[in-house]
């Protein structure tokens, strides 16, 4: 077992089921690291193909920076899809947390009481899909498609649906600033996955977050607080978009409701499919959920960058995402 890689044990096979299909070698290799491998393809490509891209400019100031926002917003993905869960909520939150932060810089909160009041209102959001989820027992899909829904409108509301410009060099750090020679979304995505990798691998919530997902019948039974566990990841999820809400506008100077995080879920979902975690939960991997975006990312440079329009990158990325579930499918 890797240091940031959990799996909830199998299940007991019922005596008269078939036999399940044992899985190949290769299907085992393929759906653990295969994203790892097709990264490595890219990136040996491009040193080949692509001038100046093992410089430090390209690497980190372009393809990390832009892969950093949707590998924060993919790794709260992945600890609620390893609950056997799904938020499609994140692109909303990021936008109603940009609102509240751009709002409140605009009046002269300041910069840390708007990245804390921004904050609090995308954990509120957090904790809405999951109480939705875990104390009504609302399909994680329905529940937090009325927030992807509902939070667009809010976002707009919030600010009557006009772009709040700002100008405060504190604020605006967040996603223009650096932290020792790196851009600081690329320093704020380092610290949040080395601190979910630590609950992952060495608290009892990380456990609880795999069994629940693998089965939550038994988690239950075995004496695991399903409901606590599930509401926290969630709320985890919500808090981590709005970081992500954050940077964004920061990196713009300005909060735009109808644009901050759109299809953004889409995104973290296929970082989280394509890292080779199921989406049925059960498994969670910090290391590759943030090869998935990263590889996702480079891929679309990759292909627009050596003249493939956006419709066919889009088709490939699509494909590749389709191989992804192929192989957990067969892996199931």
């Amino acid at each position: 077992m890797s240091d940031d890689l959990l799996e909830a044990p199998a299940a007991s096979p019922v005596a008269d089921a078939p036999p399940p299909r044992r899985r190949t070698s290769w299907q085992r290799l393929a759906q653990r690291y295969g994203a790892l491998a097709v990264l490595v393809v890219l990136v040996i490509y491009n040193a080949v193909a692509t001038p100046y891209f093992l410089s430090f400019q390209t690497i980190v100031n372009t393809h990390l920076q832009q892969a950093a926002p949707i590998a924060i917003v993919a790794l709260g993905m992945a600890l609620v899809i390893s609950t056997g869960g799904i938020d499609l909520s994140v692109g909303s939150v990021m936008a109603i947390a940009g609102q509240v932060g751009a709002l409140m810089i605009v009046h002269g909160a300041g910069a840390y009481l708007s990245w804390a009041g921004a904050l609090v209102v995308a954990l509120v959001c957090g904790l809405f899909n999951g109480v939705l989820v875990a104390r009504f027992g609302v399909q994680p899909i329905i529940a937090t498609l009325i927030l992807l829904i509902a939070g667009r409108g809010i976002a707009q509301l919030i600010t009557g649906g006009n772009l709040q410009d700002f100008d405060d060099p504190l604020f605006q750090a967040v996603g223009l600033g650096r932290a020792a020679g790196l851009p600081m979304q690329v320093a704020i995505c380092g610290v949040v996955a080395l601190v979910v990798a630590a609950v992952v691998r060495w608290t009892t919530l990380g456990r609880y977050l795999v069994a629940v997902g693998g089965n939550e019948h038994s988690a239950r039974l075995a004496g695991v607080p399903v409901a606590r566990t599930k509401l926290l990841a969630y709320a985890t999820s919500g808090v981590l978009a709005g970081i992500v809400g954050l940077i964004t506008i920061a990196n713009v100077s300005s909060s735009d409701a109808n644009n901050t995080g759109l299809g953004m879920e889409l995104s973290a979902i296929a970082a989280v499919a394509v890292a080779g975690i199921p989406l049925t939960g059960g498994r969670m991997s910090v290391g590759g959920t943030l090869v998935g975006a990263l590889t996702l990312l480079l891929l679309q440079n990759t292909l627009i960058s050596h003249g493939v329009s956006t419709d066919i990158a889009q088709m490939i990325e699509g494909a590749v995402i389709i191989a992804a579930l192929y192989l957990q499918r067969s892996s199931r």
